[in-house]
């Protein structure tokens, strides 16, 4: 079965899952509370965090180095700032472990030893053919 499918069906379960279980236990006033406290919390902590990454990515540039990891670090931290905005417990999860740095490097870890890197390596010399020829007598030799 297609992957997105089964996302698309389970994280709405096991988020209704978790409303539920957690609801019973703390009450759903409080759940609803956590509900949006996790949200506004892990927003603002998204933007902190996303500025130290653009002030590293501007450092970065002004060195003439490409910020690679500082250009998927801001994209991980709109994606986890848009799971912290979805309501849900298991999302929210998620969402913090992303944008915490010691485990957003581990993802990323992860992903890279997933998908090694393609393509050729970088080579000190240009492959080709020349031909020599005498501009005294136009002539090739």
């Amino acid at each position: 079965m297609n992957t997105l499918l089964l996302l698309i069906i389970g994280i709405p379960i096991i988020e209704i899952y978790l409303f539920i279980k957690i609801g019973s236990q703390i009450g759903a006033f409080n759940t609803i509370t956590l509900i949006f406290v996790t949200a506004i919390l892990g927003v603002a902590y998204a933007r902190y965090e996303g500025f130290n990454t653009f002030k590293s990515g501007m450092s970065q540039m002004l060195k003439n180095e490409m910020p690679i990891y500082e250009i998927i670090s801001g994209a991980a931290l709109a994606f986890a700032a848009f799971l912290l905005i979805l309501p849900g417990f298991a999302t929210d999860i998620l969402g913090l472990l992303i944008i915490f740095p010691p485990t957003r490097k581990i993802f990323f870890k992860g992903i890279k030893n997933k998908y090694p890197k393609t393509g050729k390596k970088k080579q000190d010399f240009i492959n080709g053919e020349f031909e020599e020829i005498d501009e005294d007598n136009d002539r090739k030799i």
